[in-house]
């Protein structure tokens, strides 16, 4: 699995390294592991590794743009990598629902620098629809125990070009019943 990762991290880094001088990437993940399950809880000591190592898979991608919802999770997994460059998290609203908010999210990345990527931080139901939104023709979908997931769209061909990797510590199944 450690080798999967591996591979995984070096087509990141070519993906995100390799593209066209005009090209735009955008990096979508979900929030980190958090230590509750209810209200507005922070990250976990797991979800704190994670958005290390979330900073630690963007390091030299050349983002430009850090977005988040107002939530304390989404904040705290972006806030190492908008560390690393000096930005801000620019904050989108959660309101109208899922889909309103991804429309949202996909015109404020669209709007970063060709030449740059652009990081969203999002939930288990909106990071799909973030995806889809921006041009994946078939986002992976992410259940609640889903925290390793990362989707790369690359938005310089007419049509958008995706990659599904992972980052950081695996995480677990859900557990069925």
């Amino acid at each position: 699995m450690n080798m999967i990762r591996r591979l995984t991290a070096l087509t990141l880094s070519l993906m995100l390294a390799g593209g066209p001088a005009l090209a735009q990437t955008i990096v979508i993940v979900r929030h980190g592991e958090k230590v509750s399950p209810n209200g507005d809880p922070d990250l976990s000591d797991a979800g704190k590794a994670r958005a290390q190592a979330l900073a630690a898979a963007l390091a030299g991608a050349r983002v430009s743009t850090v977005l988040a919802t107002p939530l304390k999770r989404t904040q705290q997994t972006a806030q190492p990598t908008a560390d690393a460059g000096g930005l801000v998290i620019r904050t989108i609203a959660l309101d109208g629902g899922v889909p309103a908010h991804a429309q949202r999210v996909a015109e404020v990345a669209r709007q970063a620098p060709k030449d740059t990527t652009v990081l969203i931080v999002g939930h288990s139901n909106t990071v799909s629809e973030i995806a889809r939104a921006l041009g994946d023709a078939a986002p992976s979908p992410v259940t609640d125990c889903d925290y390793d997931q990362m989707t790369i769209i690359s938005l310089d061909a007419p049509t958008a070009r995706t990659l599904h990797a992972r980052y950081g510590a695996p995480t677990q199944p859900c557990p069925t019943n």
